[in-house]
């Protein structure tokens, strides 16, 4: 794995994934109203996916498609992602209808923090390791506090 990116690299891939976290509710509060149309949050999931199967292969079909020999089980939990992203899809589905946006961003967001933490000390699944040093845990700490002071009691 290579190192972090720093400088004016770093900028940029920042604000992509700022944008891809004020995405994140977007994305539940839509899939959560398609669950509530259609009466299934795996119906809404299964609608999200197949419309996302198309854009993305459109896509690729203007930047390339990945060799086929690039699709190998050397690595198989890589493809576990899908899994993990469907669960997350079903679940905010699910759950944001009947505890409100709020809180289900706020467990998913407190998993998040527990989970980054977890696999960046210990370097896990292919990652760059960064060791939980006392500021990062006091940092990671404090986001949860707030993320608890911010929540809506239900």
């Amino acid at each position: 794995m290579s190192a972090p990116q720093s400088g004016a690299s770093f900028l940029p891939i920042a604000a992509m994934m700022f944008a891809a976290g004020l995405g994140i509710p977007v994305f539940a509060s839509l899939n959560a109203g398609l669950n509530q149309q259609l009466g299934s949050p795996i119906a809404a999931t299964a609608v999200t996916f197949g419309i996302g199967l198309v854009i993305s292969t459109t896509v690729l079909a203007f930047v390339g498609f990945p060799s086929a020999s690039d699709f190998t089980l050397e690595k198989p939990w890589f493809y576990g992602a899908s899994v993990f992203m469907l669960f997350y899809a079903t679940a905010i589905a699910f759950s944001a209808p009947r505890i409100g946006l709020g809180n289900a961003i706020f467990f998913v967001l407190t998993g998040q923090l527990i989970a980054a933490a977890t696999i960046d000390h210990f370097g896990l699944l292919g990652v760059i390791q960064t060791s939980l040093t006392p500021k990062r845990i006091l940092g990671i700490a404090v986001m949860a506090v707030g993320l608890y002071l911010a929540r809506k009691p239900v």
